[in-house]
């Protein structure tokens, strides 16, 4: 573990933590920090509801509540036509940062070699330096955020063992190509790597298609796929995630995570169930809802002024401030609450060093009234 990783994880939480209380301190409108200001559907509600009501308030199993599990098998059958035992092949677990974390101090030994995509989401850090592996970052670089397939063959090292891989991608809102994913799959055959592959954001994808990479050829065997309800359901808070592939893989997971939370969430276990089986039209509504959004933020802030990268999934969108005349987008995220009553975050804390370094990660999973607001009042600062 080095020094600098160290510091690097420790601005990433400093940030997020300290930017929050600076929005609120300052009656700032958040466009930081990545959770809806909305609640999810009534009927997931009701389902939580009545199983609060029912007595299920007690320790669920370790690798979740029965009905969840098939649940998420069904899920992906019926998306992805990917065929798992809801036994052996599926574990909830306390949203998908446990799941990664216990996928890496699971499956990954001190001194392996792990390749990330650059800038990655600031947990990867975090439990790589707990687990003692050495990241091996391939970064995506704007405009296009696209996978440099190259420099991931050459990432690769006689030390290598796994693939931390996240798409569609926080912060970048990229979304892998199936072309780009059989590159991923191909180097991970020839050097039999495991792929840890976060995809929370698989249902926010816009007018691009989302491939779990478990669906390529000889890639279900050696995927673990992680997911959660809180980004599609919009109960961030609920914390409920899961991980799915090979028995061997989950059964590494579950290892770690057992000492970790065992267990969680017992009763909104089921209510995320019930979720998972809901309509194609909710899916449908959702998507277009937060394309919206997308759209009007994005524009918003063009019309500030701001270089922007319209993001092909999540929901969150990347801009250049550097037409402002600015070029350090942490100083500009510390001045932004209090010079224009907005809050956003720098990508240069997802990177090492000073990678991104005039890129800020704005939020779009707000209400249009919010949306609204947040543009204004940066127009205001930066006429």
């Amino acid at each position: 573990m080095d020094r600098r990783s160290r510091r690097l994880s420790g601005l990433g939480t400093t940030i997020f933590a300290e930017m929050s209380a600076l929005a609120a301190r300052t009656g700032s409108v958040n466009l930081g920090q990545g959770f809806p200001d909305t609640d999810g559907p009534d009927v997931v509600i009701e389902a939580a509801v009545q199983a609060l009501r029912s007595g299920r308030n007690q320790y669920a199993p370790g690798t979740g509540v029965p009905e969840l599990r098939l649940a998420v098998a069904e899920h992906q059958r019926r998306r992805y036509d990917l065929e798992l035992d809801p036994d052996s092949e599926v574990a909830v677990t306390t949203g998908a940062t446990e799941a990664i974390a216990a996928a890496i101090l699971g499956l990954v030994d001190p001194g392996d070699e792990v390749i990330v995509l650059e800038p990655y989401y600031d947990s990867y850090v975090a439990v790589l330096q707990m687990a003692g592996a050495v990241r091996r970052p391939v970064t995506l670089r704007a405009p296009d955020f696209r996978l440099p397939v190259e420099e991931l063959r050459a990432a690769v090292s006689d030390r290598t063992t796994t693939i931390l891989l996240n798409t569609p991608h926080n912060p970048t809102g990229a979304v892998l190509t199936r072309d780009e994913l059989e590159a991923v799959a191909a180097v991970a055959r020839e050097h039999d790597l495991v792929v840890v592959s976060d995809e929370v954001y698989e249902h926010l994808t816009y007018d691009v298609e989302h491939v779990p990479v478990a669906t390529l050829p000889g890639m279900r065997e050696r995927t673990l796929t992680i997911s959660s309800g809180g980004k599609t359901f919009s109960f961030t808070g609920w914390k409920v995630g899961w991980a799915s592939g090979p028995a061997e893989l989950v059964d590494a997971m579950v290892g770690a995570k057992q000492f970790l939370t065992y267990t969680s969430g017992s009763p909104l276990q089921p209510a995320i169930a019930e979720a998972l089986r809901l309509g194609d039209d909710y899916f449908a509504d959702f998507r277009a809802g937060m394309r919206a959004r997308r759209d009007q933020l994005c524009e918003g802030l063009a019309s500030v002024g701001l270089d922007v990268h319209v993001p092909d999934g999540t929901y969150f969108a990347t801009t250049d401030i550097r037409p402002l005349g600015l070029e350090d987008g942490v100083e500009f995220c510390w001045s932004l609450p209090e010079r224009a009553g907005v809050a956003a975050i720098p990508h240069q804390v997802f990177h090492d060093g000073d990678g991104g370094r005039s890129l800020v990660r704005w939020a779009f999973c707000k209400k249009p009234a919010v949306i609204d607001e947040g543009v204004s009042r940066l127009r205001r600062a930066f006429a």
